[in-house]
């Protein structure tokens, strides 16, 4: 397994090396050697999670205040058009995003810092994400970010067949100032 830091500080792709044959294949989907290298505590997880979407549907741009949240992210099976979004005060990338193709194919990972929001939409039906994530849930930290936001400019794949309720609710960054200066300050 390989991993490649990314122009936002602190978030990082690790990649794996699937063994393929006439069966299908095998990966590593995580390694704590690997990730302690790339200055991610595996030992900070202390959930697990999945969620299975539509095609069309998007996710997000959610995020927590306080302390936030670390995840790392996969798409398990399918594909997803997955985005990052720097909210960290002080943070040089502050309010600059990043996009990747996850698949199940590849089987790559996604590590976002605390402080970042992430968002994506399901390129296939269904797409199943995987997530690892640092912190307990409290919904009174919640955030969304409007995914639509014409600040930030994401070019989605396609228009979004479903949204929830909140990510429909959401706002943009602009209106969210004493919000976003609730967001954990970088660490990198």
């Amino acid at each position: 397994m390989d991993f490649r830091k990314t122009s936002i500080p602190g978030v990082v792709v690790f990649a794996p090396s699937p063994h393929r044959d006439e069966r299908g294949f095998f990966s590593r989907t995580f390694d704590a050697a690997v990730a302690r290298q790339a200055g991610v505590d595996p030992g900070s997880f202390v959930q697990d999670s999945i969620s299975r979407t539509r095609v069309g549907v998007i996710r997000g741009l959610h995020t927590r205040i306080g302390r936030g949240e670390g995840k790392l992210v996969r798409c398990s099976a399918g594909a997803v058009f997955d985005v990052v979004v720097d909210l960290r005060p002080g943070s040089p990338a502050f309010g600059q995003w990043l996009s990747f193709d996850l698949d199940g194919d590849s089987q790559e990972s996604v590590y976002i810092p605390a402080g970042c929001a992430h968002g994506f939409q399901a390129l296939t039906d269904p797409a199943d994400v995987s997530y690892r994530i640092d912190r307990d849930h409290d919904p009174s930290e919640n955030l969304t970010i409007a995914h639509d936001d014409p600040d930030l400019g994401i070019p989605w794949p396609m228009a979004a067949s479903v949204l929830s309720e909140g990510d429909r609710a959401a706002q943009p960054m602009a209106a969210l100032g004493d919000q976003l200066r609730r967001i954990a300050p970088t660490t990198h």
